[in-house]
């Protein structure tokens, strides 16, 4: 016998409406993305708020070339993840944003002008070729060599990001993951710019090795001492299965809230909800998760501004 929920309840938004009770009505309007969204807020503020629970953030590297770098960098200022899982996009976008600029384009361009303007373009984003390659190329070589000189010759991922965070500066999320001493694992760090400078590293440098399986070690020590695990999956792809695939070995993540575009018609990991990850054991069967269709440099600036808010009330 199915039992119906509430009664479907109108918005009601005035100029003094809060974030919060937004959020709140939003709870209540029965529908249709609405009502996940709301719930991964409560979501995230229990995930965030339980001191028994390591938790996790994840989010495509693509997003750091965009202005949501910010709200990215604010929420590993504040301490609300303990690891972090991204690309190598993420690095890179990290690095050129804090010695360079990105400009605003448009979807619409001439792609041909622009690459014999040496401009390269990711959505509506413009990256100058001169903040990109040549300049990763630069600071990741000088980077790697001042480790190299002090005898480190074999890193992994998340030594990596350590390494290049303490070079940048309070503007960078990997700045604040090194200042706060939270793990960022690149479990695809090859794909990217700052992964052929590695590559590009060992060809001088042949005793310099990367150690993936390092980063194996850290998250397993982790994973096998959490009593509980939450994860904020932002975007698919391998910085949200990396994340899954480790939370199976302690039977599956107890919070889980996942931001996609992506549909799951077509099979892929992008696309599948989060409670597909029950069947696998990566999110355990009485998790409290919820998947939100969205774009997220629209919607995770509403979410930060009502989590900073329902935070702070509950500290």
């Amino acid at each position: 016998m199915i039992e119906p929920g509430r009664p479907v309840k109108d918005i009601e938004i005035d100029s003094n409406t809060s974030i919060e009770k937004i959020f709140d009505e939003l709870a209540q309007s029965g529908g249709f993305e609405s009502v996940n969204l709301s719930d991964g807020l409560q979501i995230l503020t229990e995930m965030i708020s339980d001191e028994q629970c390591l938790r996790f953030v994840s989010f495509v590297g693509a997003v750091v070339s965009t202005g949501l770098r910010g709200i990215i960098k604010n929420m590993i200022k504040n301490k609300w993840f303990d690891v972090t899982i991204t690309t190598c996009g993420a690095l890179d976008h990290d690095i050129a944003r804090h010695f360079s600029h990105y400009k605003e384009g448009s979807f619409t361009m001439d792609d041909n002008e622009l690459a014999n303007q040496n401009i390269h373009r990711l959505g509506n984003v413009l990256v100058p070729m001169d903040s990109y390659g040549p300049l990763i190329e630069e600071k990741m070589q000088a980077f790697l060599e001042e480790e190299y000189q002090k005898g480190n010759k074999e890193m992994s991922t998340s030594e990596i990001c350590k390494m290049i965070g303490k070079h940048l500066g309070e503007d960078s999320f990997l700045y604040w993951a090194y200042k706060n001493e939270i793990d960022v694992v690149v479990p695809g760090i090859m794909d990217g710019a700052v992964g052929s400078q590695i590559w590009l590293f060992t060809q001088k440098h042949s005793d310099f090795k990367l150690n993936m399986a390092g980063d194996a070690n850290l998250l397993s020590g982790l994973i096998f001492k959490a009593e509980k695990s939450g994860a904020f999956m932002i975007g698919g792809g391998i910085s949200k299965h990396h994340t899954l695939w480790w939370n199976q070995y302690r039977e599956g993540l107890d919070y889980a809230f996942y931001i996609t575009t992506a549909q799951e018609f077509d099979g892929s990991l992008s696309g599948a909800l989060v409670r597909e990850a029950i069947s696998w054991g990566k999110v355990t069967q009485i998790a409290k998760q919820s998947t939100l269709h969205a774009e997220v440099t629209t919607i995770l600036p509403f979410i930060y501004a009502a989590l900073v808010s329902k935070l702070q009330k509950k500290n």
